[in-house]
């Protein structure tokens, strides 16, 4: 059974009326450019909020006008509320921003509709990306993006291991660092641009336990290049927020190779 609601708060350093602004404004730079943070990874090249009430939450691809909709704003008051009903799933969202003592603590309550069937509760796995944002804002920056080249490992434990590799060698991550009881199902740490993926171990990967990610600008071309070179493919191209296949080389190391997107250097 769909749970009817998800909750998460998180309290940043501004006051409402300027968390507002930054949350709506600045959404592209806030918003983490990892490869599940899009619903379609390969094309996105921007997320943006049209003001007011009926404007509409955008997934912004290349081409003009070429946008995935997620939602249409029912409740636009500035420094204190925004509500949107949801495009994508059977949720209504309210994003309320409460004075507090030096700061704002911004609430996300994301519910089913009555009757609705489809939740995507994704807002607590992202509202802690904002009060980063506002640590790092007064230097001038662009969206962070995501080198050609990452790096995945699987662990037995994946939240363990990055809490291990975060206090022992000072890894950080755009995302956050699991605490201890959480179990995401995709963990991100990052050396400068550079992605190091951490998976869960499974009996099918023992002796396989990392890869090599590269992101490629055409990804059915390359395809087809590996295919017919001899490449065993382990996984054929397919979609889940990001496109990739996964191929072994020649002495059997694993490597999978992913649509870039049109923002990647």
């Amino acid at each position: 059974m769909t749970k009817p609601s998800a909750t998460a708060a998180v309290e940043v350093a501004a006051d409402p009326a300027t968390a507002f602004r930054i949350f709506t404004e600045e959404i592209d730079l806030w918003w983490v450019r990892g490869p599940i943070n899009f619903f379609d990874s390969a094309r996105a090249t921007a997320m943006r909020i049209e003001p007011g009430v009926g404007g509409r939450i955008l997934e912004v691809y290349s081409l003009p006008d070429d946008v995935l909709e997620l939602g249409t704003i029912t409740d636009w008051e500035p420094g204190a509320v925004l509500a949107y009903r949801s495009s994508v799933d059977d949720t209504e969202t309210r994003i309320s921003f409460e004075g507090l003592d030096g700061g704002t603590r911004v609430t996300v309550v994301q519910s089913l509709v009555q009757g609705g069937e489809k939740a995507f509760y994704f807002w607590p796995n992202i509202l802690h990306w904002v009060p980063q944002w506002i640590e790092r804002r007064d230097v001038p920056q662009a969206p962070r993006e995501l080198d050609r080249l990452s790096i995945g490992l699987y662990y037995e434990d994946p939240a363990g291991a990055a809490r291990w590799l975060h206090s022992v060698f000072g890894l950080g991550s755009w995302d956050k660092i699991p605490a201890e009881g959480e179990e995401p199902s995709w963990i991100e740490l990052h050396v400068g641009s550079a992605g190091i993926l951490l998976f869960k171990l499974t009996e099918e990967r023992r002796g396989l336990d990392h890869e090599v990610w590269v992101y490629v600008d055409d990804l059915d071309a390359h395809f087809a290049r590996s295919t017919a070179n001899g490449a065993k493919i382990v996984s054929e191209i397919h979609q889940h927020g990001y496109r990739r296949y996964q191929a072994d080389d020649l002495e059997g190391h694993r490597w999978v190779f992913a649509q870039a997107r049109p923002t990647m250097a």
